[in-house]
């Protein structure tokens, strides 16, 4: 079947700037496929639903849309446990399926982003299922991590790491051997110096650039390749140590030869195809290695993802973020909610310092203030912004939620993550009254996740047209980014005099044309020189003559 399906001409339009390189200012959308659009009633969102809202995605304003796992997957781990590379999970669609987004997503002039999973598959993959029926010492084992356990009889795990997920990275298979799985055990882990694992993936890419994919995602990129030996870390707490330092079995220097290898293959093909890494990485500096010119396009900024609403550790983070990517010539990224962290209109909701994974739902009009007023940060920063399906509603995570609906693996497990993903995972609002809220065909109808009644109001029908709500904001920041000059690329920010708890700056087109953001972290109304004429801002400043006061919380554009 896949022979006949021929690749789609690359989008024509929807790129932001003139320059080469769509990806250095493109505004991406990430769609989480379960929770997006439910073509046919069964309570899952798929790939047809998507389909049908590729219009919206194009009227909101995005230049490229990432889609999250849809492969062929028991779904232990909502489809991070890959069975088929090359096949559509049955609850998603088909092949043709995937074929007919792609061709019309590029009739509208958007991108198309696939999520790759290169560093685990499924347990269920064909080659995890023989090298179990083949048995100890079976070449095939040598694809994944196998090994003889310590201890007498081997009943210790090999080495002393530990799941992501909580609990050993090691199950014990009838033989006597463990394997190795950094997340849940029904997701063992590649061994990538295995020559056979480098050529599949290299095929896995060929295959999807040929649908005509616009670039890969790379989940857990800096995952691939362990230390020589699997040496013990030691450490009693590990997962605390996750982001801040680099581990046996993370970030490890060679798996850059692994990009530099990929990126040979996508410069092959026409359209400007990208690589994105997902790096958790101990600093930015060393994320900007996953971005060299001969590497990747781009990387998660996921230390600006975790920073605090407050102007000097913001004013850090950014100053930080474009020093570390400027040597490399690579954009810099920002983000402020995906599938796995608590969405920010929660997360700014609750006192700073408590992580990305919350139980609370915290001051709803606060966290909603400043999600609005981080937004009009974001889109002003020079480089490509994510934003994640639904926080362009306003959506706060579900906190309450019955534990006998959770699917989150992570939350069956003594430890390890909090379990909690799932609250940010919820499907999002479309239209009318009655759950899903338009997520499926029929209102009363099924929905994999149960949405709060409270969301009535928060849907796309119940926000289009309101000049108050965050769907409006979203859309009028988003043609202004693409309409003056001085927004999107950029390698610098011009930071100006600004009291303390503000942010100010400036930034400069190649033509002259200026614009001026500013930012009131604080909780009390700021006055400051008027900086020019209000572009655009996530609450109305009042203008005194020669002074302009800013709300509390909020962020405004203005031409200078």
């Amino acid at each position: 079947m896949t022979q006949h399906l021929a690749a789609p001409a690359a989008p024509t339009t929807g790129t932001t700037g003139t320059h080469t390189g769509w990806w250095r200012d493109a505004v991406i959308y990430q769609v989480y496929p379960r929770s997006f659009a439910d073509s046919n009633g069964d309570g899952m969102g798929d790939l047809e639903g998507i389909r049908s809202r590729l219009p919206y995605l194009k009227e909101l304003g995005v230049d490229a849309v990432w889609l999250s796992p849809f492969y062929a997957s028991p779904q232990a781990d909502a489809g991070y446990d890959v069975a088929d590379y090359r096949a559509i999970d049955p609850m998603f669609g088909t092949l043709h399926d995937a074929d007919a987004l792609i061709r019309e997503a590029h009739g509208l002039g958007l991108r198309i982003i696939v999520d790759l999973v290169p560093n685990h598959c499924s347990d269920q993959h064909d080659w995890f299922k023989q090298a179990l029926r083949e048995g100890a010492g079976s070449r095939l084992r040598e694809r994944f991590h196998f090994r003889p356990g310590k201890g007498e009889n081997g009943e210790l795990p090999p080495n002393d790491w530990e799941s992501i997920f909580g609990g050993p990275a090691w199950t014990r298979v009838e033989d006597g051997e463990w394997y190795l799985h950094l997340f849940a055990p029904e997701q063992p882990d590649f061994n990538w110096e295995h020559p056979a694992v480098q050529d599949e993936f290299r095929s896995i890419l060929r295959f999807w650039l040929d649908l005509g994919a616009d670039g890969f995602r790379v989940d857990v990129a800096h995952g691939l390749v362990k230390a020589p030996g699997l040496p013990d870390l030691g450490a009693k707490d590990q997962l605390k140590l996750l982001g801040n330092d680099v581990m046996p079995f993370f970030d490890q220097d060679a798996v850059h030869e692994v990009y530099r290898a990929w990126r040979r293959i996508l410069d092959e093909y026409e359209g400007d195809r990208i690589l994105v890494a997902e790096a958790w990485t101990p600093t930015v500096e060393r994320t900007a290695l996953y971005v060299r010119p001969d590497e990747m396009h781009q990387a998660f900024n996921f230390q600006y993802l975790t920073t605090d609403w407050d102007a000097a550790a913001l004013r850090e983070v950014i100053d930080g973020s474009l020093a570390a990517m400027r040597p490399v010539g690579a954009p810099t990224t920002w983000v402020l909610s995906n599938h796995d962290v608590t969405r920010h209109a929660t997360r700014f909701a609750n006192p700073p310092g408590l992580g990305t994974q919350l139980r609370e739902p915290g001051d709803r009009e606060l966290g909603l203030r400043r999600a609005r007023a981080a937004t009009v940060l974001m889109l002003a920063l020079p480089g490509s912004a994510y934003v994640y399906q639904g926080e362009e509603l306003g959506l706060p995570d579900v906190t309450d939620l019955p534990d006998e609906v959770r699917q989150d693996p992570s939350f069956f497990r003594a430890a390890g993550q909090d379990g909690f993903r799932d609250g940010c995972r919820v499907p999002i609002p479309w239209s009318g009254t009655e759950a899903p809220y338009g997520f499926g065909p029929v209102a009363g109808g099924p929905s994999w996740l149960p949405q709060p009644d409270a969301w009535a109001g928060l849907s796309v029908e119940a926000q289009t047209g309101d000049p108050a709500s965050m769907l409006e904001l979203y859309r009028s920041a988003l043609a202004v980014r693409r309409s003056h000059p001085a927004l999107g690329a950029g390698e610098s920010v011009d930071w100006l005099p600004s009291p303390a708890g503000v942010l100010a700056f400036r930034r400069t087109a190649a033509d002259g044309s200026a614009f001026v953001c500013t930012v009131n972290t604080t909780g009390a109304p700021v006055r400051l020189p008027l900086p020019g004429r209000l572009l655009l801002a996530s609450a109305e400043p009042a203008t005194d003559g020669p002074d302009a006061e800013l709300p509390a919380d909020s962020a405004a554009w203005w031409a200078v």
